[in-house]
């Protein structure tokens, strides 16, 4: 195998022979996360181990994708109809189809080193081998473990006659992996690299365009054409869209931007269109909310409520629907460039991508970027950039366009006039993103395949050590991240301004830590960046709601003294370079105030604020009703949606899903009032509107007293969501979603 590489096979069984036979019954498989995972080889992989107990397979991955199941009737009638038509032709992993039925084989051990949130609490073998990394050292661990096999999802094309490969989706680990796996070979060691080629999977550029030999083998053909996993959006409440709203303010035009996925990532870039393309309406909100007022010092100085002239450039480790929104909206339309004298001039203003000035040879020449006299790696400089037109070529000394030769020595005047003739009308090789990984609706996956390649160029993929951090590049990623503001996810932050991201008080690792340390590093690094932290302000309901604002937490993962911005949907908490009894007062101020009086009297007997401190009269109104009835009114033109960007389920299956989830925080918020409406239930008449839902359920014509009282839940957790009094089903779907923030 380390004599050949780049070899084509179709036959997945062939290929795992050769890999075992060549590796060894010791193997330590490596793939990345998410989408980019060679499905039918680890499956093929996976079968093998639990045919053959010789077989010690360990896989180290993360995020691994699954297609929803359920565990209750009810779920499960809900859940399998809308898998089987929105997952329709995507295989499933087989190891976790056995990891979930308690089947896993003895000789078989999986470490991940993130989750889907929440999806391991109750597996005690995954918290176990939970791998505790940052998205830049998962390489290192990995191979710290011994990886010896590697795997990955590719796309491919026909360029120049030649079959090019992409590594698409996650360039993210895989650059790093196939180097780690090729300076391992070349001490002698036996590793395995497998590429499994999609023609579904978009053909992206940047760093993850490779050839055939980057590979050992690489499995082609139409059985490996499969479709690809394409979750379903989260649905936006009201509380999220507020949260939206407060970050938007502090995103500069001109700058750079760092989203994610889910509900919180769509309500930002929802806050944007609307800043962007409805203005007025944007400044009303904002004037309507008192944010203007209460943050007027920290817009003015962090950030910004115009309409995007400039637009923002995307530093991301994750390139999800929400940039491709922003790229349609012409938000994200600021280019950047793997050139740190044409960043320089650019973020100067003397030079812009659409246009180059006629004197820009001389300023290149004066920032000495190139030599007076044009050498040959200078001229490749100016026509690879566009700054020279296409159709030229150099030769000992001259620049020849046809049949006429210029002077490629700018030291003489009239040479560099002349040279002006040459030039190029706007920069070529910009990039208005940098992404390490994607995974998204199908809808966002179209839209890449049906881009221009000329378009899908604008999209730049590469390796988390670039996009992650600045390392190796400081000048140059600082130029192009100018005014960054690195947006992500906490689930509690404590009053001194510390966050926890990814696990629970007693050990339970919820996600994994990911590229969130990455983030807050550079926007502590960048003198013009910002860290903002999005934190929702309570959670649960009933009986079970609780404050996500505590005084104190048993776990952290960002430390106080890397605070920066915290953002609920009350408000924003500046909260760097402030000391602890401000920071805790900010705090306070963005709080749910069924929780302040607890929070400022916990500060008080800690000392850590004046005893006679009082929380100022406009924060003591932070309640969801607030929110309520600030935003509810403008969906009536068109914003504020649960689905701003669109969704793939019907109309029924958001009102359902939504009601049914409510149902289950009922039951373990307020059963009381749960038992009790469900008892009155089966002393009224089915109604009506409930036809449509219990339909989607199978529940219309019920076969068995236990099908009977299923009916009666649905209707009353139908009922429970005011949905049995609107019209079906338009009005239900947003009203119930303003009560359940996820499916």
């Amino acid at each position: 195998m380390n004599e050949r590489s780049g070899i084509i096979y179709d036959d997945v069984k062939k290929c795992v022979d050769e890999v075992i036979q060549y590796v060894g019954k010791d193997i330590t498989f490596s793939m990345t996360l998410a989408l980019g995972k060679p499905i039918l080889f680890i499956n093929e992989l996976y079968r093998r181990a639990k045919e053959d107990p010789e077989i010690k397979l360990r896989i180290i991955t993360a995020l691994t994708l699954e297609k929803p199941k359920g565990h209750s009737d009810l779920e499960k009638r809900f859940l399998e109809p809308l898998s089987d038509r929105i997952f329709a032709g995507v295989p499933e992993f087989d190891f976790m189809l056995d990891f979930r039925a308690g089947k896993l084989s003895k000789n078989v051990e999986v470490l991940e080193f993130f989750c889907k949130a929440g999806g391991y609490l109750a597996f005690p073998e995954a918290q176990q081998n939970h791998l505790a990394t940052n998205y830049t050292h998962a390489n290192r661990d990995a191979m710290a473990l011994g990886a010896n096999v590697f795997g990955q999802l590719i796309g491919y094309r026909e360029i120049n006659g030649k079959t090019m490969y992409s590594m698409s989706c996650n360039p993210d680990v895989c650059l790093e992996a196939v180097k780690n796996m090729k300076e391992l070979r070349a001490k002698g060691k036996k590793v395995a690299i497998i590429g499994e080629a999609n023609k579904n999977m978009p053909f992206m550029y940047g760093d993850a365009v490779v050839e055939a030999d980057t590979y050992d083998i690489i499995l082609q053909g139409p059985k490996y054409d499969y479709e690809l996993f394409c979750p379903p959006k989260d649905p936006v409440a009201l509380a999220d869209h507020m949260i939206g709203i407060n970050v938007s303010t502090l995103i500069k035009d001109g700058g750079t931007i760092q989203v994610g996925i889910g509900a919180l990532g769509d309500a930002i870039v929802s806050g944007l269109i609307l800043r962007n393309e409805h203005n007025d309406l944007y400044q009303e909100v904002l004037a309507k909310s008192g944010l203007i007022k209460r943050y007027e010092k920290l817009i003015n100085e962090w950030g910004d409520t115009g309409v995007f002239e400039k637009g923002l450039y995307g530093s991301s480790e994750m390139f999800v629907d929400a940039f491709m929104q922003m790229y349609k909206s012409k938000i994200l339309k600021r280019k950047v460039f793997e050139s740190i004298p044409l960043m320089k001039l650019i973020n100067e203003g003397r030079l812009a991508p659409d246009s180059i000035p006629v004197d820009i040879i001389d300023q290149l020449i004066e920032m000495k970027a190139i030599h007076s006299k044009l050498t040959d790696e200078d001229f490749t400089f100016l026509t690879e950039f566009g700054i020279l037109k296409k159709g030229l070529s150099y030769e000992s000394g001259l620049i020849r366009d046809g049949e006429t030769k210029y002077s490629a020595d700018m030291s003489h005047e009239q040479n560099l006039l002349a040279i002006r003739k040459l030039l190029g009308k706007e920069l070529l090789g910009g990039q208005v993103i940098l992404g390490a990984f994607f995974v998204g609706p199908k809808a966002f996956y179209q839209a890449l395949n049906d881009m221009s390649e000329e378009e899908r160029k604008l999209f730049g993929m590469s390796g988390v050590e670039k996009v992650n951090q600045l390392y190796g590049g400081e000048e140059l990623r600082a130029l192009q991240r100018k005014d960054a503001r690195f947006v992500n996810t906490g689930m509690v932050a404590s009053l001194l301004g510390s966050i926890a991201s990814d696990q629970l008080e007693d050990g339970r690792v919820i996600s994994g830590i990911g590229g969130q340390y990455n983030f807050v590093a550079m926007g502590h690094a960048l003198p013009d960046a910002r860290v903002i932290i999005m934190v929702k302000s309570t959670k649960g309901s009933g009986k079970n709601l609780k404050s996500n604002i505590v005084f104190s937490y048993g776990h952290c993962s960002v430390p106080k003294h890397l605070r920066d911005i915290i953002v609920t949907e009350y408000g924003i908490a500046d909260v760097r370079s402030k000391p602890e009894k401000q920071v805790i007062a900010e705090l306070i101020n963005v709080a749910d105030s069924r929780f302040q009086k607890q929070l400022l009297d916990q500060a008080k007997k800690a000392g850590k604020i004046p005893l006679d401190y009082e929380i100022p009269e406009e924060y003591r109104n932070n309640y969801p009703e607030k929110i309520t009835a600030l935003l509810k009114p403008y969906q009536t033109h068109g914003v504020f949606q649960p689905f701003p960007f669109g969704t793939d389920l019907t109309e029924t299956e958001i009102a359902l899903g939504g009601s049914l989830k409510g149902l289950k925080r009922l039951s373990s918020g307020n059963p009381l009032k749960m038992a009790t409406g469900l008892l009155q239930e089966f002393f009224r008449s089915m109604p009506e509107s409930s036809y449509p839902y219990l339909e989607r359920l199978n529940l219309h014509n019920p076969s068995s007293i236990q099908e009977r009282v299923l009916r009666k839940l649905v209707v009353f957790a139908l009922r429970n969501n005011n949905l049995l009094n609107s019209t079906f089903p338009q009005k239900a779907v947003v009203n119930q979603v303003e009560k359940n923030r996820s499916l």
